[in-house]
């Protein structure tokens, strides 16, 4: 079985698209899984959920849950399914209930600041 851990992430992290700041944070959470990189999980409040917009697109974890996904959304464009959230995490997960994870790609970066 897969160990997961979740702890408060040290420092203030951010998270940018398209040079938009889209969130900043002294809250939130590292959750690591196994062998897996960190995932930096943001308190919705920090969010700009303005640029967010829910998709259809979900998938499920047997070890958090069913994720439920967002994209953002710029003036110029919109980045498919870039984030998720677990809504209603499974037992053992609830401390990432309703935060936010962003996917770091060439458009989406994730830094502690």
């Amino acid at each position: 079985m897969t160990d997961i851990t979740i702890r408060k992430a040290e420092g203030t992290w951010t998270v940018r698209s398209g040079g938009a700041v889209l969130g900043e944070s002294r809250n939130a959470l590292e959750l690591t899984e196994g062998d897996y990189p960190a995932v930096i999980y943001f308190p919705r409040e920090d969010i700009a959920m303005a640029f967010l917009d829910q998709t259809e697109h979900t998938t499920h974890c047997p070890k958090k849950g069913d994720a439920t996904y967002y994209s953002i959304v710029t003036k110029s464009t919109t980045h498919e399914n870039a984030a998720w959230s677990y809504e209603k995490p499974i037992a053992g997960m609830e401390r990432i209930e309703k935060y936010l994870a962003f996917y770091a790609t060439d458009v989406v970066t994730i830094e502690r600041v």
